[in-house]
């Protein structure tokens, strides 16, 4: 089967619903990861989601996918689908350091009800592959009244994995989607999946393991998200531990804003005990009470929109804590105003994390609301976005002044010099809105240790026509441009192996090229639509691998 091919869960190719005689096929590379593992060399890549169908068309806009929600709205099946992610053993060059595949196969996720909107990924210090779920659209309140309107379980946004990966047989849980998965490669190349309920439930972009290898740091792509930090009991086990909420004080609006970080309790829990509730079959209104207005008892809440508000009461707090924790951060107090909060990176030797925020708007503009819990996020719009630095200390404690058992919490937010984006008044001729010196749409980081360099991949289809790889160093004025992605194409899947066998590479993918087609207006639309569509298939095909030219470094054995 062709490279991205989707699988159900008895692992047979999903056939492609305008030509079944082909499988349902994903051009959208992301997370990827390259490990040595009992002295064999694994690539490791997901794929995020199913952009076009076999004859061209957007698979979101499939007729067979569409249905209407309860309330009448539109849905399509598209917007949650599942995925699939490879395993590759690649053959070094020791020479060259060239990489060969030399055999491949698709990871099987039924264990865990499969594998949805999977956006980048992390290597784990123990040698993990640390997945995402970006859980966009899988609403349990909507799913649970759409599904009291029609049983069937065709009109609701988990429609794809109820009827293509389940095949009928039963009706997918929301509770299963936008959880983190995990994946242990045996020296075998065997593989096992676990997916962590204990880190709560969200639009993982990624999770950041930081030095104790027990606190991690996650952010929720999408519009009015939260910030959350996990806290394991034990280093190197994801599987229990204590979930907190993050709740931003801000000191200043300019360049992108100041903010000092507080971290509210949302709970304790393992793996075991959440999947539990979710096997038992529940449901939202196990989990919340609500109310069409304000009320007595009610809190309003804002959390996955920034315009429409909700009014809860809780029924299950363990249950509101790990498996709506989006809703539960904003009922808590927390800080829900986040739009597209994606890239994560560490920097060990300065005890800090990285976090990009793709697009400052939204929520995060001054006067849109997180309900009761106010306004923390009060800037100025800029759709380029930025970078944050966020310095990590010990000694913190949470809201309620109980000790947080790590030396590794955030404690503050501000932009370093050269990594805020800056919005042109208008579009140039290339129909780029952002500057082409600053960066735009900032999206996967990685910090390198050995090379003192914060890595940043752009996502932006109108801020940079041509999305760009970046390096960035403390006290520089501008970061450096280092490559560039074909028109329209998201970079995704950014790692740096400094050095493995004597080479260093550069992990970074492609996808969606040429995704401004769908814009009549855009103004190089005609005179680059024959180039995408003659160099990479039609926009079928996606540019998947490595940069090489970097130093090795010889203090580096990852």
């Amino acid at each position: 089967s062709p490279m991205g091919t989707v699988y159900d869960e008895n692992m047979r190719p999903i056939p492609d619903p305008t030509d079944p005689s082909q499988p349902l096929v994903s051009e959208q590379p992301d997370g990827s990861m390259l490990a040595n593992i009992g002295g064999k060399l694994y690539l490791v890549n997901q794929f995020e989601y199913d952009w076009l169908l076999a004859d061209g068309s957007v698979a979101d806009e499939y007729p067979g996918y569409k249905f209407k929600h309860a309330n009448g709205e539109d849905g399509s099946w598209n917007d949650n689908m599942p995925t699939t992610m490879l395993l590759t053993e690649v053959m070094q060059d020791p020479a060259t350091g060239k990489l060969t595949p030399v055999a491949q196969r698709p990871i099987d996720f039924s264990e865990v009800k499969g594998l949805g909107v999977a956006c980048n990924a992390n290597t784990t210090p123990w040698g993990t592959f640390l997945s995402s779920e970006e859980n966009y659209t899988v609403d349990a309140r909507q799913i649970e009244a759409d599904r009291a309107v029609d049983p069937s379980g065709r009109s609701d946004n988990l429609g794809g994995f109820s009827h293509l990966y389940h095949g009928g047989r039963e009706l997918a849980s929301p509770y299963w989607r936008g959880i983190t998965p995990e994946i242990r490669i045996g020296s075998d190349g065997a593989t096992h999946v676990v997916k962590h309920f204990a880190m709560g439930r969200g639009t993982y972009e990624l999770a950041q393991v930081l030095g104790d290898q027990r606190t991690l740091i996650t952010a929720h792509d999408g519009d009015a998200r939260h910030m959350t930090m996990f806290v394991a009991d034990r280093a190197g086990d994801l599987s229990s531990g204590t979930l907190y909420a993050a709740k931003l004080e801000q000191k200043a609006a300019e360049n992108g804003g100041t903010f000092d970080l507080k971290w509210i309790k949302l709970g304790h829990a393992t793996d075991d005990e959440i999947r539990a509730l979710v096997e038992g079959g529940i449901k939202f209104s196990d989990i919340f009470e609500t109310s069409d207005g304000p009320a007595e008892g009610f809190v309003e809440v804002f959390a996955g929109s920034s315009k429409t508000p909700e009014y809860l009461k809780v029924k299950n707090e363990l249950a509101a804590a790990f498996l709506e924790t989006m809703r539960y951060t904003s009922y808590k107090g927390g800080t829900s105003e986040f739009n597209k909060a994606e890239g994560l990176a560490y920097d060990p030797e300065g005890n800090r994390a990285f976090l990009a925020v793709t697009d400052i708007s939204k929520g995060m503009e001054e006067g849109v609301t997180s309900g009761a819990s106010g306004d923390h996020i009060r800037l100025a719009k800029v759709k380029a976005g930025a970078v944050y630095a966020m310095p990590l200390a010990g000694g913190q404690v949470d809201t309620d002044g109980n000790p947080i058992d790590s030396a590794h919490v955030p404690v503050s937010m501000s932009v370093p010099q050269g990594l805020l984006g800056l919005d042109l008044a208008e579009a140039d001729a290339w129909g780029n809105t952002a500057d082409l010196q600053h960066i735009a749409n900032p999206d996967n980081l990685y910090w390198s240790s050995a090379y003192k360099t914060l890595f940043i991949g752009e996502d932006s289809t109108k801020g940079h026509l041509n999305n760009v790889l970046w390096a960035w160093q403390d006290g520089m004025e501008l970061p450096v441009p280092l490559m560039t992605a074909p028109a329209g194409a998201e970079l995704t899947g950014l790692r740096l192996h400094e050095n493995i066998g004597g080479h260093a590479y550069a992990l970074t993918n492609a996808q969606h090229i040429g995704d401004f087609d769908l814009d009549e207006k855009f103004p190089m639309r005609a005179a680059l639509m024959p180039v995408i569509e003659a160099k990479w298939g039609d926009r079928q095909i996606s540019p998947l691998g490595y940069v090489e030219g970097l130093p090795a470094a010889s203090s580096m054995t990852n």
